[in-house]
């Protein structure tokens, strides 16, 4: 198995673990009432379900973003680019003197 697939299946499988960590956290805190309503519904288990495939859809590209991040190379050190160089300012004349009532008008 190639190695890029065989991190991205196991960083699937790390993201939805953590999805169900994650449900059964939920549930047991009953948060806003989530697991009373799951527990006791006869039709509970789709909400769980969508629940845990929802989360573990946004764990696992998580994770695998995460993974992939890590992998990027060292930045250089050192300067960059060329090279560097040196501003000089350039004299500049002006043959007359205006005011902003001249300039309005032209």
């Amino acid at each position: 198995m190639p190695k890029l697939v065989r991190m991205y299946l196991i960083n699937v499988a790390t993201g939805f673990g953590i999805a169900a960590m994650f449900l059964v956290g939920m549930l047991w805190a009953d948060v806003a009432g989530l697991g009373r309503l799951v527990m006791e519904s006869p039709q509970g288990w789709i909400a769980a379900l969508m629940i845990f495939m929802g989360a573990g859809t946004l764990f696992a590209g998580v994770q695998f973003a995460l993974r992939v991040m890590a992998m990027a190379e060292e930045a250089p050190r050192g300067p960059r680019g060329g090279l560097r160089q040196q501003l000089v300012p350039i004299p500049v004349r002006r043959d007359e003197q205006r005011g902003p009532a001249a300039r309005r008008l032209r």
